[in-house]
């Protein structure tokens, strides 16, 4: 039986270094993507400051009362701007709702973009006059990441290294702050509730700051659950279904999950904030033929990231 592959890598060295160090950082996110399709980053520019900011506001958001939480719930968004109450997302397959709610932040286009016609403006949550901003920034940092690993996975597949800039660029990513409630009674929940059930992300690559306890475990290609471990300070970064298909499976979209917490810890909350860079709506996922040959026939349907984006929230019940 083989460890995966989940190497943590220096954001610094390929951003700022040598030809030949970024060509290994190249080969190496590759590798790993190609392997287990996840690995954690340092050296990413965002401050500890900045990230306990974020998670001091994530938290005070959530601890809004009930009825003002859902003042900023659009169930006809889809779950794609604010508020997300418990009950409404459902792992692909499963029958029973995740154990969490969540609130997310989208797109802000400032560059007179005509796509900026397909977003929804964000919800400013008035009774945290910080949450915006800082949420803002945090979003503007981690889409910055996300452009530098899409360009060193360009280089691995040995597409020209601007080849996803276009299509990330004013891209419909969401940045989601998510509370995983506490169990006060866990002999009253279902058998099968979990804070998230196991699932594929679905955009291109997610960005994920630490988290505010364990519990994120990944699925390795021997069939077991491997936890991932990573500093409060570390970004997880994992290949979701959008690059999957448009490398026909080359780059791994992984299984992972969140675990609920031992009985002892149940009454306990844990936070976490990813960042799911999604594509343009136009971008057409259809398969590279650099992908596809007599070993790797062609495994998906021809689809662009908006049609893809939109079957998925309804297998996931955010969309009817």
């Amino acid at each position: 039986m083989s460890t995966p592959y989940i190497p943590c890598l220096d954001l610094g060295s390929y951003i700022n270094g040598t030809e030949e160090e970024r060509k290994k950082f190249s080969d190496e996110l590759g590798r790993a993507f190609n392997d287990s399709g996840f690995v954690t980053i340092t050296n990413h520019g965002l401050s500890q400051e900045l990230i306990d900011k974020l998670y001091e506001n994530i938290k005070a958001a959530f601890a809004l009362p009930v009825e003002t939480k859902r003042k900023y719930e659009k169930p006809e968004l889809a779950g794609q701007r604010g508020y997300t109450s418990a009950g409404k997302e459902t792992a692909k397959g499963a029958k029973t709702p995740d154990l969490k709610e969540f609130w997310q932040i989208g797109q802000e286009v400032t560059d007179g973009d005509p796509v900026k016609n397909e977003y929804p403006d964000n919800e400013v949550l008035t009774e945290l006059p910080e949450f915006n901003p800082v949420t803002s920034e945090i979003y503007k940092k981690l889409e910055e990441n996300g452009t530098h690993l899409l360009r060193a996975i360009a280089t691995y597949l040995e597409l020209p290294i601007n080849y996803f800039d276009k299509h990330v660029h004013n891209g419909n990513s969401i940045l989601r702050g998510i509370h995983y409630f506490p169990i006060e009674n866990p002999e009253l929940i279902p058998d099968d509730a979990v804070r998230a059930g196991a699932h594929e992300d679905i955009n291109l690559i997610t960005l994920l700051i630490g988290a505010s306890a364990d519990g994120l475990e990944v699925l390795t290609r021997s069939n077991e659950w491997l936890p991932i471990k990573a500093h409060h300070t570390d970004i997880v970064v994992n290949v979701g279904d959008m690059l999957q298909r448009l490398t026909n499976n080359k780059l791994k979209s992984t299984t992972h999950r969140v675990v609920n917490p031992p009985r002892e810890l149940m009454k306990t909350s844990r936070f976490s904030v990813p960042f799911f860079l999604h594509p343009r709506s136009d971008m057409d996922l259809t398969s590279l033929p650099s992908t596809i040959d007599a070993e790797h026939p062609k495994a998906y349907s021809d689809m662009t990231a908006g049609e893809y984006l939109d079957e998925r929230l309804r297998e996931i019940g955010l969309k009817k």
